[in-house]
């Protein structure tokens, strides 16, 4: 299958095929794009440059199959786990038309509807449902581009659904942190099943305007800092750092408050890691800086854990692990 990631800034692609217990990596492909991202294109010729980019894409890479899946920007989306009493997957289907309206701010006529049954549990009979609603103008945009690429859309689902099946560790419980150019997203995976959804503002984006405010550069020369220098204390002085910090100190307390609704909601198993990804979790010592905040484990998300890779493959893709989460996610989607 093939999973395509259209991001903010640019387009990944992954096609991947499954051999016997691990899967293998067919081609990849990524391309930074100028202009409004696929919600904000109201004009044709939007869509049919982005359509064309990611055709030539597909033709450089070697995409060998028509069929994609299609991930959807997690800020757009309306996310939320539903109790249910003890049903049957018939009882929660038509449960589910009725639970939306409460949960989703659009009329229900205007948004493309899903769930996934998460747990269900022994004793109780309780039934945890996540709900994923998205506006169909949204879903409509990215299919679109899509297929004016040639491309036949089999799926759409969020960024972070894909980021917690590449990954989150098989059991256990977790807190993926997707830091992004315009958002950061996070989750909290129960057996790689998402239990929790937050999406803020802040992110890529915004820390290289923090460092370039902070130490009076350029907004080119803070993104080089940032990328190099990073949450470094030994670094330049620890400057870098400090224009950082502010902001950082923001994301790990939407964190923070993430775990503390997951366990008003009477969840027992808490997070013992967290798994970084995106753009900015390339920022140096930022392991260590989430560790010591959160007194958690902190790892950098390697989408590639379950592949079979030749060392070849593997040191061409190191440097770049953390933009392909996504993509990887939606090309091993087996639902």
């Amino acid at each position: 299958m093939v999973g395509i990631d259209i991001g903010s800034k640019s387009i990944k692609i992954i096609e991947a095929t499954k051999s016997s217990n691990s899967w293998q990596l067919k081609t990849s492909g990524a391309i930074g794009f100028t202009g409004n991202s696929p919600e904000k294109m109201i004009n044709e010729d939007e869509f049919i440059k982005a359509g064309e980019l990611l055709k030539k894409m597909v033709n450089q890479i070697k995409i060998t199959s028509k069929d994609v899946n299609v991930g959807l920007p997690e800020r757009l989306v309306f996310s939320r786990v539903i109790k249910f009493p003890a049903l049957t997957d018939e009882e929660i289907v038509s449960a589910i038309k009725w639970e939306a309206e409460q949960y989703i701010p659009i009329p229900l006529t205007e948004a493309v509807v899903q769930h996934l049954v998460l747990e269900k549990k022994e004793g109780s009979g309780e039934v945890l449902v996540l709900l994923v609603a998205a506006p169909k103008t949204v879903v409509e945009k990215y299919i679109k581009i899509v297929r004016l690429a040639g491309l036949n859309p089999i799926s759409a689902e969020t960024e972070l659904v894909a980021l917690s099946r590449s990954l989150a560790p098989p059991k256990g419980t977790s807190i993926i942190l997707d830091l992004g150019a315009n958002s950061t997203n996070m989750a909290i995976v129960k057996d790689t099943k998402v239990f929790f959804t937050r999406s803020i503002p802040v992110a890529g984006e915004a820390f290289t305007r923090a460092v370039a405010q902070g130490i009076g550069v350029s907004p080119e020369q803070a993104e080089e800092y940032k990328k190099t220098y990073g949450l470094s204390s030994s670094q330049l002085e620890g400057k870098v750092k400090n224009a950082l910090d502010p902001v950082m100190r923001m994301v790990v307390d939407e964190v923070k408050k993430a775990i503390h609704f997951y366990q008003t909601e009477g969840q027992i198993d808490m997070p013992t890691s967290v798994v970084v990804t995106g753009g900015a979790s390339f920022m140096p010592e930022i392991q260590t800086y989430l560790a010591d905040l959160l007194g958690l484990e902190t790892i950098i998300g390697d989408p590639f854990t379950r592949f079979h890779l030749d060392a070849e493959t593997l040191k061409s893709l190191i440097q770049y692990t953390s933009y392909y989460g996504v993509a990887t996610g939606l090309a091993i989607r087996e639902e």
